[in-house]
């Protein structure tokens, strides 16, 4: 078994997250202060195709620039990954960008996407079949947040590489972040590297309107939360009474993602009872924004040394390249 992520627990390969999770989640996140919901529960199977339209959009630069980066330099990423890696790839979604990495890669010894949507894993896998016939592809249905043990591939391999896209490191806090890039690297171990998406701070109205679309579609993609927690959970928000909203914070460099209670309600979630005021809010999302020479001090404190940085020609996004510093095995 290549290392796992966080600790010696194997989930079935192929097996969605409980739906348990996402009941124990939402009653946590909704009984805190401030109350949140996590934004791993975007990703079902409304809120996949709600986020491949916002990846359309002309205000969102997020995904059509790191996709841009990946195919102009894809070349000089494949030499610096190398020949005959295990590709592992954390949601990686419907594989795009990926598909751009593999056509570039020197005879890789497989590819293992981890995704939490399962539809969308199958459905990438199995046009991954039909284009790499020849490469052995091993999907993992989890969420990468929690414990998960990844397959061997038949073929040996250099090296793993871990390719994390779409800056979705930018979701975490800047601590949790390290902490979990030190897991990665304990799956990179032994002379593995990372490749990274990140979104690099900027002009604030540019990164505003990326979040808050004129045809509505992000807003659409953050009230399906509710639209989720009322289909799995039994609960009962009315979306009409809801609003989002996205900010940016250029103190802490940061989107902040809101759903925002437009009168005094209260709402059911099973057997919970939650009451909000008129104005309360609900944190769906932080998205945090760096700017390149910090996020690879943040990367060298879990143990990764800064390699190289590809990015566009008005430095919206980065691709980052990264080796392990050290042995993280232990």
């Amino acid at each position: 078994m290549i290392a796992n992520f966080i600790t010696a627990v194997q989930p079935a390969a192929g097996a969605p997250p409980a739906s348990s999770d996402f009941m124990s989640d939402v009653i946590a996140g909704l009984s805190s202060e401030p109350r949140t919901l996590p934004c791993k529960y975007f990703y079902d199977e409304r809120g996949a195709a709600l986020f491949q339209k916002i990846c359309e959009l002309p205000e969102y630069y997020i995904t059509r620039t790191e996709i841009d980066i990946l195919d102009r330099h894809r070349t000089e990423i494949a030499a610096h990954l190398g020949a005959q890696i295990n590709l592992i790839g954390l949601g990686t979604g419907s594989g795009t960008k990926t598909r751009i990495l593999i056509e570039a890669l020197e005879r890789p010894a497989g590819y293992i996407p981890v995704d939490i949507s399962e539809k969308q894993l199958r459905k990438s896998t199995a046009l991954f079949h039909k284009i790499f016939p020849d490469l052995e592809i091993l999907p993992v249905c989890a969420d990468y947040l929690q414990p998960v043990a990844l397959p061997s591939t038949r073929r040996k391999a250099a090296r793993n590489v871990v390719y994390f896209p779409g800056s979705t490191i930018g979701n975490f806090e800047p601590d949790e972040a390290t902490q979990f890039l030190r897991r990665i690297a304990k799956v990179c171990c032994h002379g593995g590297a990372l490749l990274i998406g990140v979104d690099l701070r900027k002009d604030r109205d540019v990164i505003e309107a990326a979040y808050n679309d004129t045809a509505g579609v992000t807003a659409r993609f953050n009230l399906n939360l509710l639209a989720r927690a009322n289909r799995e959970l039994r609960a009962d928000f009315d979306l009409q009474h809801w609003q989002h909203r996205a900010i940016y914070n250029s103190d802490a460099g940061r989107i902040e993602m809101y759903l925002i209670s437009q009168i005094d309600q209260a709402v059911h979630v099973a057997d919970y009872t939650f009451e909000f005021r008129s104005g309360e809010k609900i944190i769906t999302e932080f998205s945090y924004k760096y700017a390149p020479e910090g996020f690879a001090a943040l990367a060298r404190n879990a143990g990764f040394e800064f390699q190289k940085m590809w990015t566009d020609d008005a430095r919206l996004f980065g691709v980052f390249y990264f080796t392990c510093s050290a042995d993280t095995s232990g």
